[in-house]
């Protein structure tokens, strides 16, 4: 099978382009100078002069290739995506060679993977520029979106007013709101150069964290909560509504809400615990990601959909969202969360948790042969030869992208030997998840050696002995 270019799980021109956004731009692409000639000085470093030289507001409008404003580099990485891809599939349709290695198989594809890889680099250092730059803009963003909720509120309770007329718990859930607000969009602007307010729920591989998103969204709940309580304490006149708010609080009333809270707030530290031992183990394999991306809370690594993520998702929100209704049927008293909802949302979140441990495992050879093609005759492994390694778990999820595949090496013996880039119209032939094809070197003994392979995560392979002979 064929390992299509991905930045979060997306397939290919489509799937990369759509991830971070570029539909326009139909996929990954990377141009540098040399090989890159015609597409890197006639289109990307023209906008990047224009952009630098102009100087001008404009100039950055107008698509400038530079990193100096969020839209130079989403546009700088959109062109180096567009050249990348465009010269992939010249070289999977044999064209570009320079004749002096368009005679030997062995050397033209040596030189397209130099090619391919050093390319990819430079589109990699392009999409960190761009996600830098995305995740800098964001904590605006963010502190909008957060000042919207409260005119929602607002408007929603303007409206059910009406007839009824306006209570002291409506000005304290506007009151507790405009707390929250102000408290989110300080550390909004704290953390501007992390992501914002998100900042908290991204994880070290720059991804949205699923368990500190659910456990952060029970923790701003329950501060509302409070605050709305507080408010409705600061305005009471009489003793024995105080004594009713106070009471409110009881550990009787709020059981079940206090009880979720502490097991989503104990799974989220649990599973950061977990992810770095099995990291470290090398039990799990982890690539940083470009930027976070709302998708990261229902997906792997790799963009696939996951059931644990999804079910832990949905049922936690749909038990937020019934606490928020009891919260404001009843304003004077901590959401009492029925048990029934309570144990639903904990098995959720054991199942969520059960997942975190199945996943991953390590990379894994099962055996190595004597790459034939048509026309060979059947042999032993000798130097110069290629070896198909099989097994699985070569390629870790959300490592598709070529720069990613390109870091893989493989030891034969005591040399390391750096896995060829094989392009095909829409991605790579060479390497696969499942298939490695890589040659043996001149400088192996004969003999017997050991082959293990080294992922683009780091992570190594068991050892697989073969023979190689003269």
């Amino acid at each position: 099978m064929a390992v299509r270019e991905a930045g979060q799980g997306g397939a290919d021109a489509g799937g990369y382009a759509g991830a971070g956004g570029y539909a326009g731009a139909g996929g990954y692409a990377g141009a540098r100078t040399g090989a890159y000639a015609e597409g890197y000085s006639g289109r990307y470093a023209g906008g990047h002069t224009g952009g630098r030289q102009g100087g001008s507001g404009d100039d950055h409008a107008g698509g400038c290739a530079c990193g100096d404003c969020p839209h130079g580099a989403r546009e700088g990485h959109r062109r180096a995506v567009a050249a990348f891809l465009r010269r992939r599939d010249e070289f999977a349709a044999g064209q570009g060679l320079p004749a002096a290695v368009a005679h030997s198989a062995s050397a033209s594809r040596q030189w397209v993977s130099e090619e391919l890889a050093q390319s990819a680099e430079h589109v990699a250092e392009r999409g960190r520029a761009e996600g830098q730059a995305w995740l800098t803009g964001l904590w605006r963003r963010t502190a909008a979106v957060v000042w919207a909720a409260v005119v929602l509120l607002l408007l929603g309770q303007a409206l059910t007013a009406v007839g009824a007329g306006w209570t002291a718990a409506r000005t304290a859930g506007l009151s507790a709101a405009l707390v929250m607000a102000l408290s989110l969009t300080a550390a909004s602007w704290y953390h501007r150069a992390k992501g914002g307010v998100l900042a908290p729920v991204i994880g070290e591989d720059n991804r949205l964290s699923t368990s500190r998103t659910v456990a952060a969204a029970w923790v701003l709940f329950v501060a509302y909560s409070v605050l709305v309580l507080a408010g409705r304490l600061a305005a009471a006149s009489r003793q024995r509504e105080r004594d009713a708010l106070i009471s409110g609080l009881d550990l009787a009333r709020g059981a079940g809400i206090v009880t979720v809270l502490a097991v989503l707030c104990g799974i989220a530290v649990l599973v950061r615990r977990v992810v770095g031992l099995r990291v470290l183990g090398q039990r799990l394999q982890k690539v940083r990601a470009d930027r976070p991306r709302a998708a990261d809370l229902l997906t792997d690594d790799a963009g696939r959909g996951t059931f644990a993520d999804i079910q832990y998702v949905v049922i936690s929100g749909v038990a937020l969202v019934f606490a928020a209704v009891r919260l404001a049927r009843r304003p004077e008293q901590l959401p009492d969360l029925p048990w029934g909802l309570a144990v639903v949302v904990l098995v959720s979140a054991a199942t969520y948790l059960a997942g975190k441990y199945a996943e991953g495992g390590r990379p894994v050879i099962l055996s190595v042969v004597r790459a034939r093609e048509a026309g060979d005759l059947d042999g032993p492994i000798r130097t110069g030869d290629d070896i198909e390694i099989r097994g699985a778990g070569f390629v870790p999820p959300g490592a598709q992208g070529a720069d990613r595949l390109a870091r893989m090496v493989v030891r034969v013996g005591a040399v390391h030997v750096h896995v060829p880039l094989v392009p095909v119209p829409g991605g790579f032939r060479n390497p696969t998840d499942t298939l490695l094809t890589v040659p043996v070197p001149a400088d192996v003994e004969p003999g017997r050696v050991e082959v293990q392979v080294v992922t683009a995560a780091g992570v190594e392979t068991n050892r697989y002995a073969i023979d190689v002979t003269e």
